[in-house]
């Protein structure tokens, strides 16, 4: 990530709060066909710490709209939000960060235009793409570098159709072989996030177990609970930075 001395304030608070950030939303602009700042206010209670907002069918000028809401809610609630692909949204809208995939705006040109303070995110789907991502990270160079990973799909999922599942030994690579926070994601929900976290994994990222949840506040917290436990003095497995 940006060395201390090339950030701002904000940088540096945006940084301390990711590396405290336990859980992670994904969520379109409509989650569960509910309106996007309800469920959001709900999840953010629950102890969601990160939010992104992850939109395919609206142009730029409108989900610039819906980010621009969704980020003060996050500001004033005290979450993160960054916004997936996008970096132009991300600016326009005073989002934290982006997300990026393997296959979106490369890492450069997003960091060319949000500057060191941003957050980047990219995702990572196999062992090679987790040791980039390191390799990136550690490179020293302010165009080239990320600030956290998401690593999956652990289990099959219809939000990303075709990928396949890379079950928990991804998990267990990232927790070995990387400094970078990283996200365990993929059809992770409360019944088998224990699974996760005993590979290694202290972070987590999900889409429809909380925004599709009946009671996303509820949701979020049995999840939150999870990770506040396994870092809790006396647990095997410490938290990754």
């Amino acid at each position: 990530m940006p060395t201390p001395t090339t950030l701002t304030a904000p940088g540096r608070r945006r940084r301390a709060r990711l590396e405290a950030a336990r859980l992670y939303l994904i969520c379109d602009a409509n989650p569960g066909g509910r309106p996007l700042l309800g469920v959001l206010r709900a999840a953010i209670a629950g102890g969601v710490d990160i939010v992104q907002l992850r939109e395919k069918h609206l142009d730029d000028t409108r989900l610039t709209a819906v980010a621009e809401q969704a980020a003060e809610l996050c500001r004033e609630l005290g979450a993160l939000f960054v916004v997936n692909d996008r970096p132009a949204v991300a600016l326009a809208s005073g989002a934290d960060g982006v997300h990026l995939g393997q296959d979106d705006t490369p890492v450069a040109e997003a960091r060319g235009l949000l500057g060191a303070d941003a957050l980047i995110g990219l995702s990572t789907h196999a062992p090679d793409e987790i040791d980039a991502a390191e390799r990136l990270a550690a490179a020293g160079d302010n165009l080239g570098e990320i600030d956290y990973i998401g690593v999956g799909p652990v289990h099959a999922t219809p939000t990303k159709p075709g990928r396949p599942a890379t079950g928990l030994s991804l998990v267990r690579h990232a927790t070995a072989h990387t400094t970078l926070p990283f996200f365990a994601i993929g059809g992770i929900h409360a019944e088998n996030a224990a699974s996760v976290v005993d590979a290694g994994a202290r972070r987590l990222a999900v889409v429809r177990a909380i925004g599709q949840a009946a009671e996303p506040e509820r949701a979020a917290r049995e999840l939150r609970a999870l990770l506040v436990g396994a870092d809790a003095p006396g647990c095997a497995s410490a938290p990754r930075p």
